[in-house]
Formats: C-alpha cells, sequence, structure tokens
C-alpha cells in the first residue's frame, strides 16, 4: 500500500481504498492518506478530501448493499423480533451512531450496512458519513500539515511499531463490532 504513496496512481489508489473500505475492504484508508501527506504535506487536505470523497461514496454502497441485502440475511441468522428490536434502536441513534462510528476504530462498514439494512434516514445518513469522515481525514492531514517535520521522523523511526498498532486496532474494532451486535442481539427478547 505504501508503494502507491509514490505511483502516478496513488490519488486514484487512495480514493479507491476509501471507497472500499467504506463498503466491504478490512484496510483503512489512514495509512496511505498519512503516507501522501508526509510526501507532500502542501496538498495533505486535497488528500483527505478524496478520502473523504470515497469513504462516503462507498459508504452509499455500503448503505445499497444493507438495503438490498442486509435485511434478509439478518431475518434468517437472528429472527424478525430481533430485527425489529435492533432497527428501533437503529432509528432511534441513527445520526449519532453514525458520527461515532466514522471516528472510531469500530470498521465503519458495519454501519454503513447496517444504516441500509435497518433503512436509516438516508440524508441523515449521508450528512453524518460527510461530517464523521471528513473531520476524521481532515485531522489526520492537517495534523501531519501542522507538525509536518516532525511528525515525518517520528513516522520513519517507529512505521513498523505503527503499523502493528493499526492492524491491533482493526481487530479490536472488529472485536468490539461483534460483541455489540452479540449483546444488542442477547439482550432482546427472542
Amino acid at each position: 500500500m505504501l508503494s502507491w504513496a509514490d505511483s502516478p496512481y496513488a490519488v486514484p489508489a487512495l480514493f479507491l481504498l476509501a471507497f472500499v473500505e467504506s463498503s466491504f475492504f478490512p484496510i483503512p484508508p489512514d495509512i496511505l492518506l498519512i503516507a501522501l501527506t508526509l510526501s507532500q504535506p502542501e496538498i495533505g487536505l486535497y488528500f483527505a478530501a478524496i478520502t473523504t470523497m470515497g469513504s462516503v461514496l462507498g459508504g452509499l454502497l455500503g448503505y445499497g448493499i444493507g438495503w438490498f441485502g442486509g435485511r434478509p440475511l439478518l431475518l434468517r441468522f437472528i429472527g424478525e423480533q430481533r430485527v425489529k428490536s435492533i432497527h428501533t434502536l437503529f432509528e432511534r441513534y441513527e445520526g449519532w451512531a453514525i458520527l461515532v462510528a466514522g471516528f472510531t476504530p469500530i470498521p465503519y462498514k458495519v454501519f454503513t450496512i447496517g444504516a441500509g439494512s435497518f433503512y436509516v434516514n438516508l440524508k441523515i445518513f449521508t450528512l453524518a458519513s460527510l461530517f464523521s469522515r471528513g473531520g476524521r481525514f481532515f485531522l489526520v492531514a492537517g495534523t501531519i500539515q501542522l507538525i509536518g517535520p516532525t511528525m515525518k521522523s517520528f513516522l520513519e523511526e517507529y512505521f513498523d511499531v505503527l503499523s502493528v498498532v493499526i492492524v491491533i486496532v482493526v481487530a479490536l474494532g472488529f472485536y468490539i463490532a461483534r460483541l455489540l451486535s452479540k449483546h444488542l442481539s442477547g439482550s432482546m427478547p427472542a
């Protein structure tokens, strides 16, 4: 992934990575965003905008996946009563759930597909995605622009350790999402 940062396809790769991560791919685009912003800090906010656009559009694909295919799968695996209960919770917290999910290490695709499955208002979903994902990516790029050389030397020195930490955080995000899913479906009447 980091080799893309030096390629002429870096910006399309960043867009594509952000797009697929929001709907089905497990690797977050932050790594490539960081590499690109470190290599060209003067256009870091441009990279953040590309990442945000890819992520929001990918989130809409995830929403579509949930809308057209998520609900039948949920009905099959957890039953109609639990689906109704989770739907009620998702409706109550729809915008807030998307806003929080956009910033956390919990895989965003869980929320994009869930939003479609539970028929979250598309305008609310899109706005919450735009604010949360944009906030996250602009924060990353902006921070690197502000403390550029210091951040670059820190990342060069500790890149291997940080890579392992990112992998652990992503794995923990999946684990937390799974626990929350079990908790929500287990605490509801069957």
